[in-house]
């Protein structure tokens, strides 16, 4: 589909698609949800086909060193992805209606009751590289928690986003109330200045990709951003650590996927346990290809002539690949204040069967996720039960984590009442408030 609106038209339209969709009933965008989650695999084929193109291209300028690999680890797709994706769509379905939910009730006299209930943001832009997932991610989202959406991808996956949302749109054509405005995919890269001027009618950005990307959208944009710049998540194995469960976890944090933002970019291992550990990290990880960067004493515990020492500039790097840096350290605070200095307030992990040392490093280090013996990896809007995530949000205003409905959410209050004023609680004879909480 062509798109002939001007950047204010469409982001207008969205406004009108949102106000139309917040009323929307809880059948009407589960069944929609559920038609969209349908339609993803009657549409393999093409989806796929597309995906390729988008592939081929990208490769080629992988080789010609013109794009980072990591964008087309993330553009691929395959059947079985495919197939994740719809299982997450269906995922969101399930999910209770979080719209128009009473967070609390207070009676503040006789017949004058407050409610504070849940409504959506309104219309949200969602601007991301690579990752055609996002699409289907940040749709069937957008459309639960009643939000209109603004989706700009990146060149790279120009073919597989439009099939995919042309997918989306054929699948809610049998929804009044889901209008195709209510998901509007921009093409152009020159929409997006335009895009961050209109804070009058946009409530929230969310970038997905590049640190280059998202510092430069906090930089140019009035709108609310919610996202993270660099996702530079850690491991630490203390000295009582189980070394088969900590060799587990990293192998998983750094080879399960590693152009992931979740993915282990420096592990901090402790001095007691160094001599036993890393030697055996060591083969696990270049028997994979994995290129380590150390610091001096882990340098010198390992000899390897073919390790490279570690520079400042490692620690402060997400890789998005298969390098990873490597720290001894001499106690769980040295772990703790490494990774609040280095880090990026993404995912961080302890791997210790010592629960002292544990909650210690989950109440020190100051990150959205901190975790106790388990994977980076699991920082996961689907792997956390929301269904799918339109981001992760180092954030610590509105959301944090990973975002899926209620990050998509704001609030209102009601005020029901039966012709009092304000001048019957206000001078000497000042009728007394309740404020009796009902829930």
């Amino acid at each position: 589909m062509t798109e002939t609106r001007s950047i204010v038209e469409l982001a207008k339209a969205a406004r009108e698609a949102s106000r139309k969709l917040a009323l929307a009933s809880t059948e009407v965008k589960n069944s929609a949800l559920q038609a969209i989650a349908d339609a993803l695999i009657e549409e393999q084929a093409a989806i796929l086909e597309a995906n390729q193109q988008d592939c081929k291209e990208v490769a080629e300028l992988v080789a010609k060193a013109e794009m980072a690999k990591p964008l087309l680890d993330r553009l691929k797709l395959d059947a079985a992805k495919l197939g994740t994706m719809a299982e997450s769509v269906r995922a969101v379905a399930s999910l209770d209606d979080p719209v128009g939910q009473t967070i609390s009730r207070t009676l503040l006299d006789d017949g004058l009751e407050l409610q504070k209930v849940t409504c959506p943001l309104g219309v949200l832009a969602i601007i991301f590289e690579s990752r055609p997932d996002a699409v289907t991610q940040i749709s069937a989202l957008a459309l639960k928690s009643g939000n209109a959406a603004l989706l700009k991808g990146g060149r790279e996956a120009a073919r597989s986003n439009q099939v995919l949302l042309e997918t989306i749109w054929k699948a809610i054509r049998n929804f009044p109330e889901l209008t195709e405005d209510a998901l509007i995919l921009l093409t152009e890269r020159e929409q997006i200045n335009s895009l961050l001027s209109l804070d009058n009618l946009i409530d929230l950005v969310i970038p997905r990709g590049s640190n280059e990307l998202v510092r430069y959208i906090q930089s140019n944009t009035k709108i609310p951003v919610l996202g993270h710049a660099e996702g530079l998540c850690h491991i630490y194995i203390d000295e009582s650590a189980r070394l088969d469960m900590a060799l587990d976890i990293v192998c998983d944090a750094k080879l399960q996927y590693p152009a992931a933002c979740n993915a282990v970019e420096t592990i901090l291992v402790h001095s007691k346990i160094a001599p036993l550990f890393l030697p055996e990290l060591f083969e696990r990880l270049t028997s994979q290809g994995v290129e380590l960067r150390c610091c001096e004493r882990t340098k010198a515990l390992l000899d390897k002539p073919d390790i490279l020492l570690a520079t400042e500039q490692d620690w402060q790097t997400e890789y998005c690949g298969l390098i990873v840096s490597i720290k001894i350290v001499d106690a769980v605070s040295q772990a703790i204040d490494h990774i609040n200095l280095y880090g990026s307030g993404h995912t961080d992990s302890i791997i210790t069967e010592d629960r002292k040392n544990a909650e210690s490093f989950l109440n020190r280090v100051d990150s959205a996720g901190v975790y106790h013996n388990a994977s980076t990896r699991f920082a996961d809007g689907f792997r956390y039960g929301f269904g799918a995530e339109v981001g992760i949000s180092t954030n610590k205003i509105h959301a944090r984590g990973p975002v899926g409905l209620d990050g998509l959410l704001s609030y209102k209050y009601k005020l029901y009442g039966c012709g009092q004023t304000v001048s019957n609680y206000s001078g000497s004879q000042a009728r007394p408030f309740k404020h009796k909480k009902l829930v």
